[in-house]
């Protein structure tokens, strides 16, 4: 049987630390550091997870490769009023993961676009870089194209800073259901500030 370009280049990231894809990727990481935040490329680096994720190759999509810093909050030293232990700089988790952040990045930066989705080509020891498939709304080719143009529904808009990605669901706990998962719909928040009914008072 088989198999095609798609087949081997899906199989060839399953592994991006060994083989070919280490050694590409060493040497356009040295390139990317340097590069600014957010670069709009030609072509996908992985056209088959790009198309997977509704990526096409026509006019109204563009790719946008975003670098994010690694880690936790950084935050300025507090001088004084306050112990060390209530200072607040070390272990500010944040609740995103860093694939929604540099959606949301690069969403602001590119205002006129809608993030369709976006998929991991790279990490070094200080950043993570994602390419984001974005998506003009109001473009004739997308207006016009049956398979695409819910995107231009007013629902949609700003879907990514309301967490409606493939990474905005997985970082609100929506990928699992069952047992363990039962506070998450219709969000955390919701459940946080319920009602709780009140202690029953009994008369003697």
């Amino acid at each position: 049987m088989t198999k095609s370009v798609y087949k081997y280049i899906s199989e060839a990231w399953k592994r991006p630390y060994h083989g070919e894809v280490k050694e590409i990727n060493r040497e356009r990481l040295v390139q990317w550091r340097h590069e600014p935040t957010f670069v709009r490329m030609e072509r996908p680096l992985r056209l088959d997870r790009a198309r997977a994720l509704g990526y096409r190759a026509k006019q109204g999509y563009v790719i946008v490769r975003a670098k994010v810093r690694m880690g936790s909050l950084r935050k300025r030293a507090i001088r004084k009023g306050r112990r060390a232990k209530r200072k607040g700089i070390i272990r500010m988790r944040v609740q995103k993961n860093l694939q929604r952040i540099a959606e949301e990045r690069t969403a602001k930066r590119h205002s006129n676009m809608e993030v369709l989705n976006s998929y991991l080509v790279g990490e070094d020891g200080k950043h993570k870089f994602y390419e984001v498939i974005l998506v003009d709304p109001h473009h004739p080719s997308i207006v016009n194209d049956p398979k695409i143009n819910w995107i231009h529904e007013r629902q949609h808009t700003g879907r990514v800073h309301r967490g409606l990605t493939s990474a905005g669901k997985r970082s609100r706990g929506l990928m699992s259901k069952g047992m363990g998962a039962e506070k998450v719909r219709p969000s955390v928040s919701a459940h946080k500030h319920a009602k709780r009914p009140g202690k029953r008072i009994r008369f003697s």
